[in-house]
């Protein structure tokens, strides 16, 4: 199970990474592929968000995300 939830946020991570990469360059936002993307990451971003307002410009909502997901990995590697 450990294993599974690992790979499960490995891959959630993935989806991070290409969100951070979209915000850099112009693309569609209704391309489906997109809104899929924005339609799994929003629900986790957008607390922090509120949270954390972004800085200088800057959103540090990623790397928060980022954090929190490194440490419930890890609590769920100890666990399992």
């Amino acid at each position: 199970m450990g294993v599974f939830l690992s790979k499960l946020i490995g891959l959630y991570e993935i989806a991070l990474i290409i969100r951070i990469v979209l915000s850099w360059v112009p693309h569609n936002p209704y391309n489906q592929a997109i809104r899929f993307l924005y339609k799994i990451t929003d629900p986790i971003l957008n607390p922090v968000r509120r949270l954390i307002p972004p800085f200088r410009g800057i959103d540090l909502s990623p790397v928060i995300v980022f954090l929190g997901l490194g440490l419930f990995k890890k609590v769920v590697a100890g666990i399992f």
